[in-house]
């Protein structure tokens, strides 16, 4: 829930101070790139490019945290990624508001990739903390087969997926109300939020350790459920 806040949040701010602009979704940009180009705009089409790259790096060094060998000298890959996540953001709100919007949209674009790659399970299924519609699909889903097949799994898990879609709207009204407000600087309230989602994370690994059980495995946050990954949004 802190890190879909945290999506929300992302995706507002960069809408009300940097132009207009969904940083964390890139569908809007794919598209706009190739309405751009259908209309022979090759300047306006270019100028699409740089946020998708971004997200895609930022999903190839989310791989590159997740791989074996990696993971085993980093100890807690999520951890690096949202400590990343921390400092990256903190920069961005020190980007002067007349500083070009691309600068701010491609640090958002590649820690919203950063993100998305690496919190991928939500206890036990799969969800997405920087974009809602598939989150919207699930709840709806798992709630319609709560009602019709009496199964208490589905009706846990469409609550799980609703206050995920409901910290998502949270982040962004809060976001949204900030960037009025404060600004720029208005990103700062996400690297809070990203430092207490960490606090818990170091937390639950913890217990998950004492206890002898596996972080990775059920009740444990593994990236994506991935024995001896750490991440997975269970908190």
């Amino acid at each position: 829930m802190l890190l879909a806040m945290v999506g929300g949040g992302l995706d507002a701010y960069t809408f009300i101070s940097r132009g207009g602009v969904f940083a964390s979704a890139q569908t809007g940009n794919v598209v706009l790139l190739a309405v751009a180009a259908a209309q022979r705009h090759w300047w306006q089409a270019v100028g699409h490019l740089p946020a998708i790259l971004a997200f895609l790096a930022g999903v190839l060094v989310a791989e590159t945290l997740r791989r074996p060998r990696v993971a085993a000298v980093l100890r807690w890959p999520a951890c690096v990624a949202m400590c990343l996540e921390i400092v990256v953001l903190a920069v961005v709100g020190l980007i002067p508001a007349g500083a070009p919007d691309a600068l701010v949209t491609v640090l958002v674009a590649f820690m919203a990739a950063v993100q998305m790659s690496m919190f991928r399970m939500l206890v036990d299924a799969v969800y997405n903390s920087t974009m809602t519609t598939g989150n919207l699909r699930s709840a709806m889903q798992n709630a319609h087969q709560a009602m019709v097949e009496k199964d208490r799994e589905a009706r846990r898990r469409s609550w799980q997926f609703a206050c995920v879609v409901l910290a998502f709207l949270a982040g962004a009204f809060g976001s949204g109300w900030l960037t009025l407000v404060w600004g720029v600087h208005a990103v700062w309230a996400a690297c809070v939020v990203l430092a207490a989602g960490l606090g818990l994370f170091v937390h639950d690994e913890r217990i998950a350790r004492s206890t002898g059980g596996s972080p990775g495995g059920p009740g444990g946050p593994g990236v994506s459920g991935r024995p001896g990954g750490s991440g997975k949004a269970g908190s």
